[in-house]
């Protein structure tokens, strides 16, 4: 079970957008996130007539490493730490460490 998974909202901790905050939008290889509207690279693309695509330079969001975010905890107003803990019912389930509060139900 991940620690960060698709749809969690998170802020990120280090690097050049540290303090921002965003929506995870896909895991890439367990370690890697992409996060709308952080980490953002312009790449200068090509045209392809076929697929209809314009050329010219567009913003993309690159993957950013899953140890520079953490979680955001709405109790808390910021960023948090996350474990795991298992349920009367047998779940595996996420957990915030600050307040011990379940992620996700």
């Amino acid at each position: 079970m991940l620690k960060i998974k698709k749809g969690d909202d998170v802020i990120v901790i280090t690097g050049k957008d540290k303090g921002k905050r965003g929506t995870v939008l896909r895991v890439v290889d367990q370690d890697r996130v992409v996060v709308e509207n952080i980490n953002i690279a312009r790449k200068h693309q090509k045209a392809n007539p076929q697929a209809g695509e314009p050329g010219g330079i567009i913003d993309k969001a690159m993957p950013i490493q899953v140890s520079n975010v953490a979680l955001y905890n709405p109790r808390k107003g910021g960023p948090d730490r996350v474990g795991f803990k298992f349920l009367e019912d047998g779940r595996k389930v996420r957990v915030f460490k600050s307040d011990g509060e379940v992620v996700d139900v």
